[in-house]
């Protein structure tokens, strides 16, 4: 969706896009010249209104917040990747790594 669509979806106004954007908070794709936006950005601009409207949650709360965030989804993209590369473990070496995870986990 484009800046029009966008900012009716959420009712917010161009300046309190503009700010999101210049933060880093959103990044949409460019695309003939214009921005696009996507789900994600949707959801981000969604989490962003509740911290800031219904949280009283400031701008450099904001930051933070959307940092960790992020370092969460990466976190989690890696996690699927240990996994993924597990799978392709022979099932001796499959069973010998979750038996280490869980002998860490007791400690």
């Amino acid at each position: 969706m484009d800046d029009l669509e966008f900012r009716l979806c959420l009712k917010i106004e161009i300046d309190q896009l503009e700010l999101w954007i210049e933060q880093g908070w959103l990044i949409p794709e460019i695309s003939g010249g214009q921005r696009q936006f996507r789900d994600a950005d949707v959801a981000r601009a969604r989490l962003i209104l509740d911290l800031m409207a219904h949280m009283g949650v400031n701008e450099a709360g904001v930051d933070i917040v959307m940092e960790l965030v992020d370092e969460l989804h990466g976190l989690r993209g890696t996690m699927s990747q240990l996994m993924t590369a597990i799978g392709r473990q022979e099932q001796d070496v499959q069973r010998r790594l979750f038996e280490s995870l869980e002998d860490i986990g007791r400690y």
